[in-house]
C-alpha cells in the first residue's frame, strides 16, 4: 500500500494497524496523519510502547497516558480507583483518537487493560469506548515477553485487537535502505524466511570490519551488561576526575524497589567532561526528551552541562519519578535524567536510522533481535559486525504466517482505496467561535440554578466553561466531559440540563 492510501484510510476515522518493514515510512505517515487530524479539529493522544519510541513522535508512553503505570493486571480495587479518577475521566473523554506506536513491544494484556479502562471511563461498551485507535509497528521486531516466562504476548492475539478489527495498511515502499543495496535484500529475505548462503556470505564479509577514525558509529549490543562495560571503559579512558550522582528515594522499600526497576536512570551516575549521554525523561520546557543524545561539556558547580546533537546546551537538574496508588504517592526517586550512551542495547535502538553502526549479534537471545539491529543501518557499507550467532537471523515463526495475512488484507484494501487528496488548509480563528445566543441562555440557566441551590454562580460553572460549551455545543455527556471546566461530578449534576439547553438551541437555530 502506498503512503498516500494509508493516510486516507487513517483520516477516514477507521481503526488502523499501520505496518511495514523498517524504512517503509511508518513514522512519516503517522506524523502526516497527526498533523492533518489536529488541523481538522480532532483531539489526539499520541503514545508509544516505550519512552524512546514516544520521543520520536513527540508523545508519551501508553503506560503513563493510560494511568496504568506499571500495573500488570487490573483488580477490582484498581478498577474502582482508576474508574473514579476525575483526572482520567477527563483525559479519556477529551480525545477522539488514540495513537500507539511500536506496538510490537506492547503486551497484548496491556492493550486489553487500556480497552477495559477506556470503556469504564467513557461509559461506552464499544472498543476503547468509541475512540479511534491507530496502532503502528512491525511485528517482526522485538516481541513482548511476559515477565518471568518465555511466553510471547503478541498484541494481535489480544481481545482488544479482535474488538477493534483494525484496517491493515501495510506500507510497501522502502525509504531507509537504497533499493540496490544488498542489506535490503537480506532484510527482505529474513521477513520471508528465505535466508540463503549468499546472505550469510554478505554478513561474513562485514564480520570484523573496523570503521575509520573519522566515522561516527553507534554501538549496539544485546545485553545491558555488555553495554555497561563498554560505557564504563570509555568513561575511564577520559581525562579528568569523575563526578558521581546518587539517586534519592522516598517511600516504602518494596515500592521504591518496584519503581527503581522500571527506570532507565542508574542509582549511581558517574560522569566526566566528554561523556556521551542519553536523556531518560521528558522535559519539553528544557528542550530534551527521553532518548535525546548529547555530550557532557562542563560542570557548573555540581550541575552537568550537556550539549545536545543540535548544539543546544542544557544545565541538567534532578528529575523525579513517582509511583502513585489510591491518589497517594507511594514511592519517589530523584536522579539526574541521564545515562551513559557510547553503547546502547538493541532494544533501545528501535526507531533509529543510523549511517554507521558497530553491532555485536553474538549474544542475541530472542527472535527479531538481529533483524532490529541490522535494519537500523542505511546500507551494508555502514555495518560493522563484531559477532553473530545462530539466533541472530531468526524471526518468530508465528509472524511469518501472520505477515502473509496482513499483506493480503492490505492489498485488498489498497485495491479499493484512492490516494488522499492534497490538503487544503483553511485559516482558523485563533479561538473557537462562541455562539453568543447560546452563551446567554446558559448564563440565564446558571443564575436560576444558583438561586435555587443557594450557591454562588461560579460554583456551578465559570463564564469560561460556559463559553466553551457555547463553542463546542456538546450533545452527549461524553462530549461534555471533554469540555474544559466540566468534570464527572459536574456533568452528573448539571449535564442533563446543559445538554437539554444545547439541544433546544440547535433545534431552534
Amino acid at each position: 500500500m502506498r503512503q498516500t492510501q494509508a493516510l486516507k484510510v487513517m483520516i477516514s476515522g477507521a481503526n488502523v494497524f499501520l505496518t511495514g518493514a523498517p524504512g517503509a515510512g511508518k513514522t512519516y505517515v503517522l506524523n502526516q496523519f497527526i498533523g492533518r487530524a489536529i488541523r481538522s479539529g480532532k483531539r489526539l493522544a499520541v503514545t508509544a510502547s516505550t519512552g524512546i519510541a514516544a520521543s520520536h513522535i513527540g508523545g508519551t508512553t501508553i503506560h503513563s497516558w493510560s494511568g496504568l503505570g506499571i500495573l500488570d493486571s487490573l483488580s477490582s480495587d484498581d478498577l474502582k480507583r482508576l474508574g473514579g479518577s476525575e483526572r482520567l475521566i477527563k483525559r479519556y473523554n477529551s480525545i477522539d483518537v488514540l495513537v500507539i506506536d511500536e506496538v510490537s513491544m506492547l503486551h497484548g494484556m496491556r492493550l486489553d487493560m487500556v480497552n477495559q479502562l477506556a470503556k469504564i471511563l467513557r461509559g461506552n461498551d464499544l472498543a476503547f469506548g468509541g475512540i479511534q485507535v491507530i496502532l503502528v509497528g512491525d511485528l517482526f521486531q522485538l516481541p513482548p515477553i511476559r515477565r518471568g516466562t518465555n511466553n510471547f504476548d503478541f498484541v494481535h492475539l489480544s481481545q482488544a485487537w479482535d474488538e477493534l478489527q483494525p484496517q491493515i495498511c501495510y506500507l510497501s515502499e522502502q525509504h531507509r535502505q537504497q533499493g540496490n543495496d544488498k542489506l535490503l535484500s537480506l532484510l527482505s529475505a529474513m521477513r520471508q524466511d528465505d535466508v540463503n548462503e549468499e546472505h550469510g556470505r554478505l554478513l561474513q564479509e562485514r564480520l570484523g570490519q573496523q570503521p575509520e577514525e573519522s566515522v561516527v558509529v553507534t554501538r549496539l549490543y544485546s545485553h545491558n551488561l555488555d553495554v555497561d562495560a563498554i560505557n564504563q571503559r570509555h568513561l575511564d579512558a577520559l581525562p579528568g576526575k569523575s563526578r558521581s550522582f546518587q539517586s534519592h528515594t522516598k517511600g516504602g522499600k518494596a515500592k521504591v524497589e518496584q519503581l527503581t526497576k522500571s527506570l532507565l536512570a542508574p542509582e549511581i551516575l558517574e560522569l566526566k567532561v566528554g561523556a556521551e549521554v542519553m536523556f531518560v525523561a521528558n522535559n519539553f520546557a528544557e528542550g530534551y526528551v527521553n532518548g535525546s543524545r548529547g555530550q557532557v561539556v562542563d560542570f557548573d558547580d555540581d550541575t552537568p552541562v550537556v550539549r545536545l546533537m543540535n548544539g543546544r546546551k542544557i544545565y541538567v537538574e534532578e528529575h523525579s519519578w513517582s509511583l502513585s496508588e489510591d491518589g497517594k504517592i507511594r514511592a519517589e526517586v530523584s536522579q539526574l535524567p541521564l545515562r551513559l550512551a557510547w553503547a546502547i542495547t538493541i532494544h533501545k535502538s528501535q526507531g533509529m536510522s543510523l549511517d554507521a553502526a558497530e553491532i555485536d549479534l553474538s549474544k542475541t537471545f530472542t527472535p527479531g533481535m538481529g533483524y532490529v539491529a541490522l535494519s537500523r543501518v542505511r546500507s551494508l557499507n555502514g555495518l560493522y559486525l563484531q559477532g553473530i550467532n545462530r539466533m541472530a537471523l531468526n524471526m518468530h515463526p508465528q509472524i511469518f504466517e501472520l505477515d502473509n495475512v496482513l499483506r493480503s488484507m492490505s492489498d485488498s484494501l489498497s485495491n479499493i482505496t484512492d490516494d488522499i487528496e492534497d490538503e487544503v488548509i483553511i485559516a482558523k480563528p485563533a479561538s473557537p467561535i462562541i455562539d453568543e445566543s447560546l452563551f446567554l441562555k446558559l448564563k440565564t440557566w446558571r443564575a436560576s440554578r444558583a438561586q435555587a441551590d443557594k450557591l454562588p454562580a461560579y460554583i456551578i460553572a465559570h463564564d469560561v466553561a460556559l463559553s466553551a460549551v457555547a463553542a463546542a455545543q456538546p450533545t452527549t455527556s461524553q462530549q461534555l466531559l471533554g469540555v474544559s471546566g466540566f468534570g464527572a461530578k459536574k456533568v452528573e449534576t448539571y449535564g442533563p440540563e446543559i445538554l437539554a439547553i444545547v439541544a433546544d438551541h440547535k433545534s431552534n437555530s
